[in-house]
């Protein structure tokens, strides 16, 4: 499909009137609709008090110390996006699909069920001057309606643990073009400090959230539809970033170390993985 005919699909894809859609989603899909709508709205969050932003948005402060992943996420984006049909699945506020735009991708894509946050993106698209190879859309991520075979990259940043996988990995399959490669930033289900503390702030996340933070078995079930190709494994002890001031670079130096040793390298925050469709599918 060459690229004048995938932008028209995508134009018949923003002409689908949102009853349409939005009527046959399902309750769970519906609430992550809402959640998200509610949780990227910008007026609200500026008009909360300090009190009730701690309470809703109180782990922001913790991706402080994600530093080294977001430089290999940074740098994996500039290395397979050029020239390329690429997807920010799941896009919330579109900064890496505004990023592989800056990267000279050939078409940037960011698709996200919420409205507000596909608006969010084309206002920041718009600043950052990438709108003439990015576009952004309203869609369901386990039914995008992009044509089968039609993207080369895919990033999905912390959002497949808001997806049913048994849904979601086969249509990412079919939209994936032969030898496509997907790269997947995900919270780790280990650790028992992070699990608690996602207990007690139940408020931050959906309950569907809250239930399918992903571990190693959903490698396992990614294998029925993809190659696995790199893995990495990230922030152990930078996590206490925010209370220690200016020990970010010696905990990223320890982490460095722990995340290299099996088991405790299960004990991060956060994991990456590539999932590769197979060239002769």
């Amino acid at each position: 499909m060459d690229l004048d005919t995938l932008i028209m699909k995508i134009k018949d894809i923003e002409k689908i009137p949102d009853w349409q859609w939005i009527n046959e989603l399902n309750n769970r899909k519906r609430k992550e609709l809402e959640f998200h709508d509610k949780n990227r709205d910008s007026s609200r969050i500026e008009s909360l008090d300090q009190d009730t932003y701690e309470q809703f948005y109180g782990n922001k402060k913790y991706y402080q110390a994600t530093t080294l992943s977001k430089e290999y996420v940074n740098n994996w984006i500039k290395k397979n996006c050029p020239n390329r049909i690429f997807l920010d699945y799941a896009c919330g506020n579109g900064k890496n699909a505004i990023k592989a735009g800056k990267n000279k991708a050939k078409l940037a894509i960011g698709l996200d069920i919420s409205r507000v946050s596909v608006e969010n993106s084309k206002k920041e698209a718009k600043k950052e001057n990438v709108n003439n190879n990015t576009i952004f859309i309203q869609a369901d991520a386990e039914n995008t309606m992009l044509p089968s075979k039609s993207i080369d990259v895919i990033i999905c940043s912390g959002m497949l643990h808001h997806l049913d996988l048994s849904y979601a990995f086969p249509e990412l399959r079919r939209i994936m073009r032969p030898g496509g490669i997907l790269l997947a930033i995900e919270a780790l289900n280990y650790n028992p400090a992070i699990k608690m503390y996602r207990y007690f702030t139940p408020q931050m996340r959906t309950k569907w959230e809250k239930a399918h933070i992903l571990s190693l078995n959903d490698l396992k079930f990614a294998e029925r539809f993809f190659d696995i190709g790199e893995i990495k494994f990230w922030h152990i002890t930078s996590i206490i970033a925010p209370y220690i001031k200016f020990g970010l670079p010696a905990l990223n130096k320890i982490d460095k170390f722990l995340t290299r040793i099996p088991i405790i390298k299960l004990m991060a925050w956060i994991f990456t993985f590539e999932l590769i469709k197979k060239k002769d599918t």
